[in-house]
């Protein structure tokens, strides 16, 4: 029985994936880029919003406005980050359970820390311990590197010896295996059941009220 449950954000507590593709559409148009769909952008996250717009750009960093198209689709997501998003269908059952069992939760997330802050007041205020996105700047390196969930943890107070991981991405079993807990991976979000059992995924859960019989 786990204390401690360490969550990712996009694609394993909440559908993120409209207003991020429209934040990135907004931000190429405004510099006269080719869009990009919706399957392209769910392709793209899970590294950071740096390296999802890197991806977005048909030059990456080499296209000398890359600075100025990074920095607008920051402006636009922050205000547009509510427009469509929303938790997947029964979350938040998930974590009043959750809550309401003593147990601990927390979000690590390696986007940008500003929106993770702000998209867990709006959604789950008063479900989550402690919540976080990514913090290079203060020496926490960007999810597969366990350093935020260490961090995470440790806001909790609470050992990983009791803790688990879930998220919904190669990223997210690589990070738990890098912190030594294990990791429970969720099939709703932007990656498939296949890709994830071809990357590693050993326990797999098709909804979140099945992440309560652990």
């Amino acid at each position: 029985m786990f204390d401690a449950y360490v969550f990712d954000l996009d694609g394993t507590l909440l559908d993120t994936l409209d207003d991020l593709t429209s934040a990135v559409n907004a931000a190429l148009s405004a510099y006269h880029c080719p869009q990009r769909t919706r399957d392209e952008v769910q392709s793209f996250v899970g590294n950071g919003i740096k390296l999802l717009m890197r991806r977005a750009v048909p030059d990456g960093e080499a296209d000398p406005r890359f600075s100025d198209i990074f920095e607008y689709f920051k402006r636009y997501y922050g205000a547009h980050c509510f427009d469509s998003t929303k938790p997947y269908p029964g979350v938040m059952e998930l974590l009043t359970r959750l809550k309401d069992a003593g147990k601990r939760t927390a979000i690590v997330s390696n986007k940008a820390d500003y929106a993770v802050k702000l998209l867990t007041e709006r959604f789950f205020s008063g479900l989550v311990g402690a919540a976080a996105g990514e913090n290079e700047a203060a020496g926490i390196r960007k999810k597969p590197a366990p350093d935020s969930v260490f961090a995470a943890l440790d806001r909790l107070g609470a050992d990983k010896s009791a803790a688990v991981y879930v998220g919904d991405s190669e990223v997210d079993i690589r990070t738990a295996a890098n912190a030594r807990i294990p990791c429970i991976s969720v099939t709703w979000g932007f990656k498939s059941r296949e890709f994830l059992l071809q990357n590693g995924a050993s326990c797999l859960v098709d909804t979140p009220a099945e992440i309560l019989k652990f």
